[in-house]
Formats: structure tokens, sequence, C-alpha cells
């Protein structure tokens, strides 16, 4: 087969898969085909395909999921009017508690409290499950065997991660809300739960909670960063 027909049925399955596609996802494109291209054309295929978008809104990016084609990220503005609808919003308190299990994993609930100074609500720990962005990855041996969370490869892929190695730096997170404007902060929900985790942030600008996540971030970033799921094998996740 062609180099330019491969690059072209690549490209046009990433556009109608609507989710990222692994090496192995694109091998099946040609699977049976007497002149099936190998995993090296497909790969060559990839870099042709992204110098292609290089000049177009469409960019090809590699996720902890596989390659998938999507908007550049500088058309926000104006895709942003095609919906009515607003993405929704997340406070400050979630995203504290995000950036804790993402660089502190495996972590149980009562040591993130203990790094925040705060108790964590229910709905900010069920709403990051129902995001599929943290997981149950086992329990710690201690009594009551809590629950140890860990973060995900959707969470990966939704910030245009390949491993956790890609994470920002703590100077970063604490300007999330610049360097990802669709998570713009607002103020939590009222209730008692809410309240508790509005004085998350003390009187400080956070960085009492930078300072908490940092002590543990290389532990685990590099020993369970997610592995290469651009090939088809299953990256890991946090055990």
């Amino acid at each position: 087969m062609e180099h330019e027909q491969v690059e072209r049925v690549i490209e046009a399955a990433l556009l109608a898969a609507g989710h990222p596609l692994s090496i192995r996802d694109l091998e099946r494109l040609f699977a049976g085909e007497a002149d099936a291209p190998p995993r090296d054309a497909i790969r060559r295929a990839l870099v042709a395909l992204e110098e292609d978008c290089a000049a177009r809104s469409l960019e090809l990016r590699e996720v902890a999921s596989g390659y998938r084609l999507q908007v550049r990220s500088e058309f926000a503005p104006w895709l942003g009017r095609l919906w009515e609808e607003k993405p929704p919003r997340y406070s400050r308190a979630l995203l504290e508690t995000l950036a804790i299990i993402a660089y502190r994993q495996p972590v149980t609930r009562s040591e993130i409290e203990e790094i925040r100074g705060v108790s964590v609500s229910t709905q900010i720990m069920r709403t990051l499950q129902e995001r599929h962005w943290i997981r149950v990855v086992g329990h710690r041996d201690s009594p009551g065997q809590p629950a140890m969370y860990g973060t995900t490869r959707e969470f990966l892929d939704h910030f245009n991660l390949k491993t956790l190695d890609q994470l920002p730096t703590l100077s970063e997170v604490r300007d999330l809300d610049q360097r990802y404007p669709e998570l713009a902060f607002e103020a939590e929900p009222t209730g008692r739960e809410a309240e508790a985790d509005d004085s998350a942030a003390g009187p400080s600008d956070g960085a009492g909670t930078d300072a908490a996540v940092s002590s543990g971030a290389d532990a685990h970033v590099d020993d369970d960063a997610a592995g290469d799921g651009a090939d088809g094998d299953e990256p890991r996740e946090v055990h």
C-alpha cells in the first residue's frame, strides 16, 4: 500500500474514532490485506501526518491511550461559541485534591486531608471518580485498610499527557487556572462540606500545599508513570 494512502486512512480513522487510537488499533485497520503496512510504515505515516497538520487548525497529539487528532487550543475562544452549555467549572479545592493525588500517588484520603489541612468533601472525591480522573488502586496495610487513590489513563488523556513524567512543575500547578481556562475556578457549593473545602487554601496562595505535594512527587512519578500506550500495550497505572 502506498505511503500516502496509509497516511490518509490513518487520518480518517483518527477523525472518525472520537478517542485516541494506539499503534495496535491502527494496525487493525489494515488487517487481512495482502499489502498491509508494517508497524514502522504506520509510524512514518503518523510523522508525515503530524507535519501535514503543522499549518492547519488540527494537531496530532500522542497521549497515554495512543494518538488523536484534535483542534489546536488557540481556537477554543471561537469554538466555545458553538455550544450553549458551558463546560463544567471546578473549585480550587477540587484541583488541589487532584494535584495531590497526581504527585503523591498512591495516597489515601486521610493523607490528602493532612496535606491540605482540611477535610476533603465526599463530593470532590465523587466528582473526580465520575470524571474517571482518579480510581482506587489498592488499600493501605493499616487499621481500617483505607483506600489508596491514583490517577487514570483518562486523566493523562484529558490533560494531553503521555506519562506522569510530563506533569507540569509545581510552580506551574499554581497557575492551573491560566494554563487550563476550561477548568476555571469557582466557589464551592454551599453546605458544611463546601465550607470546609473553601477554607483549604488558608491565608496563603497555596504554597503550603505545593510544598507538601513536592515532598513526595519524585517518589512516585518516575516509578509509576504510565507506559507507552501508543504501541497498543496497556499503560502501567499506579498500584
